[in-house]
């Protein structure tokens, strides 16, 4: 299974260049120059005085020139400064070939997103005593464990919120595609390989849903409950929640758009509640705006305490690299809980973070705590970078006074990668001369693994199929490709349009099918199974 590195705007702004340049009149020393500011963190490049309200007053324009030019069908936006709601508004449409149009209120599934607001929700229970972030997760959960006793007894719910635990990338999310439920994948990561504990990072969505587990688990309550009671209610955050029933309940919500042969379309559905800590929130630009608010008001909102500044402070802090610089000149990203933490071209700290499906949403929250300043893109339409560039000019036209880069084609560059066909088999020509294959009830039969569960390769009329998952639901049809090397299509949040993977089944000197690996399912050396 390909693993997609994180979408983080911190990692990627770690290696961009933006250009910054404010000269002085000619004089005996003349030269590029910049004006400081005096900042809480330390002096800062100054900003346009009417800055924030150009940006403002040109976000529309943004938004409608990158809809158009990307084509996503459907975009809203939010700001906030200085504690109030200063911008919302929808643009487009909730699904291609209808007339329902997108507005403030507007309900997106917004996937990685949901891991800041979540870690702001484990920031209540801080605050109420009922964990810490240095926790142990089996103290509230003894049964947790990863592949080191020493680091299962250690780990803590900050180190699954800051993604060094030392679990690889994307850890479970391949027994999520295959049907398996929450607990079915938590108790699987035993099984995977780890690296270096708190010297590594791997964005993991079931490491931090364990870490969200167990915070749940000592409230005594299950975490999208506990999400409703401890944040979106005082927040006034009527139309989030972290159930997927929810969502589908909204009269006013977006469809998702993938890409299919170079054009968006409404083809899947995504039901994340097994990993809802980490991809399962859905909300609006509206809702949003509230939460931003509070953050920037480091846990107040509408002058009232709703979190003490202690208890989620931490979560706005790095905790981890995300990235390494490299060359000594290139800046460092990092990563907080549930926040990509950075430092951007003026000296200010952002705090940031994408969320995106493959199969069909993208969204973005920036935010300035030096400016008071918040911003949220939500669009309903695979990642092609659109939500990230609309944040970067408006943040560019706040700070700078002018747009630095064309981020449309930077962020485009960037994540395209996210909609490449996934599997060793795809983009490449069948065989024109294969080996035969075996006849086919050599193949058929049940082979076992202890990560995936069983598998069940059957018979059906002139081919094979493959069944795995908790009931066989997700099926494999098998292509021959080459002797005992089949072709199949897999579905799902990690193989986008034209995925192709190769499966393999190795004999005995009987030649009865003893093992299968998938290529596709094999990214940590857990792909085979056994007869």
């Amino acid at each position: 299974m390909r693993r997609r590195p994180a979408i983080t705007l911190a990692a990627l702004a770690a290696t961009t260049a933006l250009a910054l340049a404010a000269c002085t009149p000619p004089g005996p020393t003349a030269g590029p120059t910049v004006v400081l500011a005096d900042s809480p963190s330390g002096d800062v490049v100054a900003v346009p005085a009417d800055g924030v309200q150009r940006a403002v007053d040109a976000l529309p324009g943004i938004v409608e020139r990158v809809r158009e030019q990307v084509g996503v069908p459907g975009i809203a936006a939010a700001v906030v400064h200085d504690g109030e709601t200063v911008f919302s508004d929808g643009f487009g449409v909730r699904e291609l070939g209808s007339d329902a149009a997108v507005d403030a209120d507007t309900v997106f599934q917004i996937a990685s997103m949901s891991k800041p607001i979540g870690a702001t929700v484990v920031a209540t229970q801080v605050a109420d005593g009922v964990i810490t972030w240095d926790t142990p997760v089996t103290d509230v959960m003894p049964t947790f464990a990863l592949a080191d006793p020493w680091v299962s007894e250690h780990v803590t719910v900050g180190d699954l919120y800051a993604h060094r635990s030392g679990l690889p990338q994307a850890a479970g999310d391949d027994l999520e595609d295959i049907g398996y439920d929450r607990a079915y994948v938590l108790s699987r990561l035993a099984l995977q390989p780890l690296d270096e504990f708190r010297a590594s990072y791997h964005y993991a969505n079931f490491g931090l849903t364990a870490g969200a587990e167990a915070v749940a688990t000592a409230a005594g309550t299950d975490w999208a409950t506990l999400s409703e009671r401890a944040l979106y209610e005082p927040l006034g955050m009527t139309s989030t929640s972290s159930r997927y029933a929810d969502f589908l309940d909204r009269e006013n919500r977006a469809t998702l758009h993938t890409v299919v042969d170079g054009e968006f379309q409404a083809v899947y559905e995504r039901d994340p509640d097994e990993q809802s800590p980490a991809g399962g929130v859905s909300s609006s630009a509206n809702d949003v705006a509230r939460w931003m608010t509070l953050v920037l008001g480091e846990g107040t909102l509408d002058g009232e305490e709703v979190i003490p500044a202690d208890a989620l402070t931490p979560a706005l802090n790095p905790h981890a690299f995300t990235g390494h610089g490299g060359p000594p000149a290139n800046r460092p990203s990092m990563y907080g809980y549930g926040f990509n933490v950075g430092v951007d071209a003026t000296g200010r700290v952002q705090l940031s973070h994408s969320g995106a499906f493959v199969q069909g949403a993208a969204t973005n929250v920036r935010l300035v705590p030096d400016l008071g300043l918040g911003i949220v893109v939500l669009t309903n339409a695979a990642p092609v970078g659109a939500a990230e560039a609309i944040t970067s000019e408006f943040v560019d036209l706040a700070e700078f006074g002018a747009v630095t880069r064309d981020w449309v084609a930077g962020y485009g560059q960037a994540l395209g990668h996210y909609l490449d066909p996934a599997g060793d088999l795809a983009g490449q020509d069948a065989p024109a001369d294969p080996a035969p294959s075996a006849p086919l009830e050599t193949y058929a039969g049940e082979y076992a693994s202890a990560y995936f569960g069983t598998a069940r390769v059957a018979v059906d009329g002139a081919s094979l199929v493959v069944r795995l998952g908790p009931d066989g639901g997700y099926e494999l049809p098998l292509t021959h490709w080459d002797g005992d090397t089949f072709a199949a299509v897999p579905t799902g949040e990690n193989a986008p349009d034209g995925s192709l993977t190769s499966v393999t089944f190795v004999r005995d000197s009987a030649g009865v099918a003893r093992e299968m690996t998938i290529a596709f399912f094999d990214a940590n050396g857990l792909g085979t199974w056994v007869r």
